[in-house]
């Protein structure tokens, strides 16, 4: 089943934030700390897939462009109109904004290698192992956040299947199109720019900054693009 990984995925998240839910009577100092320590951890995580660029102008490039793409379409803008909306369905929650909670899980568990990784796994050999790690890791991840963010955080499982599940889906017919060299330098390049953003992501949990990180997702596709120019037009940066 393609879809295997991507709803044990799901299903983690949701998990994980209802857990969070119950045990939200937590001090607010407590909660203080421990949303600083996932900031600190994420922004580790993220200076980890940083570094494993093989060429990063090409990450510089993509964020750049990114970032002018995200910021015309604002991007940033409208995932906040969504986490409102919902916010307006729903209620406010107690322990903090639903929005916040659903943008901030959002990015967290969208951005980053694990996601497509995994979900290019699932549809190209139907090895799920990949996405099974990163459920566990988000079902702990959105526990935490929803006791420190609220529950709007179980809403960000539903950009995330869709997201997965695209490209599990189109990954089953990837490998007839797509040359294996480009594939693997786009992985690459694609960990790098997205580990910029989790690093980002890390600096606005903590409160340090406030970096519209949603805006700068069309760097992904940038990536894209620049490594399938390099790979054609045979050029070196």
């Amino acid at each position: 089943m393609v879809l295997l990984g991507t709803i044990v995925n799901g299903v983690c998240i949701i998990v994980g934030s209802l857990l969070g839910k119950l045990l939200h009577r937590i001090p607010e100092k407590l909660k203080g700390t421990v949303l600083h320590a996932i900031g600190l951890a994420v922004m580790v995580l993220g200076l980890q897939m940083g570094f494993k660029s093989g060429n990063f102008l090409i990450v510089i490039l993509s964020l750049v462009f990114g970032a002018v793409i995200g910021e015309l379409l604002a991007l940033e803008d409208k995932l906040n109109q969504l986490g409102k909306w919902l916010e307006r369905k729903i209620g406010s929650s107690n322990q903090g904004s639903i929005a916040d909670g659903f943008v901030n899980a959002t990015l967290i568990f969208v951005i980053g290698a694990m996601a497509i990784i995994g979900a290019l796994d699932s549809g190209i050999r139907g090895d799920h192992d990949v996405l099974y790690t990163k459920a566990i890791i988000d079902g702990f991840t959105a526990l935490i956040l929803t006791t420190t963010l609220g529950i709007g955080v179980i809403f960000s499982v539903i950009p995330v299947v869709i997201y997965e599940g695209i490209i599990a889906l189109f990954a089953t017919q990837i490998d007839h199109f797509v040359p294996k060299e480009i594939m693997d330098s786009f992985i690459k390049e694609m960990t790098a720019t997205g580990g910029i953003m989790i690093f980002a992501i890390g600096l606005n949990i903590t409160g340090i900054t406030k970096i519209r990180v949603a805006n700068l997702l069309p760097g992904i596709l940038v990536v894209a693009i620049i490594v399938t120019i390099i790979h054609f037009y045979h050029l070196f940066f």
